[in-house]
């Protein structure tokens, strides 16, 4: 898959950063179908030879667009309190706030992403590296539960990543958000009742097995 490298330059971070914010607002405002370079570059300021100078194509510019809404949103401030909470029922809790904390940020260009990678080789291995990093946290979090004796039965680490990953879709979010009006909040309480009912032992913590659950800074981070 091909990166895309930071500018060197303060003006030219600058230029870019104007142009992923514009890109942004057009999709958001009026959908990925009326996104163009040329759309992008009047709305940013700037020529449209200037857009191609960051950006090579309107793939290229879509997968830079994921990551720096990503971080203009706080992706790892959002998911750092689901990794520091006290244990792994606490985390579970945490990881329905980040989801509903974070994922409905990022909607409109996550859902446009994902339309673009239907036709396009180069955004849809982008697409994979995301959901990549995103199961790998999913079984993070569901092997700190197995571990902790912690995960109800009949859920194994695998089909327990599965089910919390296929939790995590923007369709559903759609759905609950746009098209039946909940809240954040709402979404935050009612995902946490869902996921603590459904993975926590209903009997409280079985002994904990052998190997142990480790927090590591390095520890891959889901978009």
């Amino acid at each position: 898959m091909k990166t895309i490298d930071e500018p060197a330059n303060s003006r030219s971070r600058h230029t870019r950063s104007a142009l992923l914010d514009a890109a942004r607002e057009l999709i958001e405002q009026e959908g990925v179908e009326k996104l163009s370079m040329a759309r992008i570059a009047d709305k940013a300021g700037v020529s449209r030879r200037a857009v191609y100078l960051h950006f090579a194509s309107r793939t290229d510019l879509m997968t830079g667009l994921f990551d720096h809404v990503s971080r203009a949103e706080g992706l790892d401030v959002s998911v750092s309190a689901v990794w520091s909470a006290r244990d792994s029922e606490a985390a579970l809790t945490e990881w329905a706030n980040h989801i509903a904390r974070y994922h409905p940020r990022i909607l409109a260009v996550d859902r446009a992403v994902d339309h673009v990678r239907r036709t396009d080789p180069d955004a849809e291995q982008h697409r994979a590296v995301v959901i990549n990093d995103q199961q790998a946290a999913c079984r993070r979090l569901a092997r700190w539960l197995a571990d902790e004796g912690r995960l109800a039965a009949p859920w194994s680490v695998d089909t327990a990543t599965d089910m919390l990953w296929a939790l995590m879709s923007s369709d559903m979010l759609a759905r609950l958000l746009s098209d039946r009006g909940w809240s954040a909040g709402q979404l935050a309480d009612q995902l946490a009742t869902l996921l603590n009912r459904t993975f926590i032992r209903a009997s409280g913590p079985a002994p904990a097995r052998a190997s142990k659950h480790v927090r590591t800074a390095a520890a891959t981070l889901p978009r």
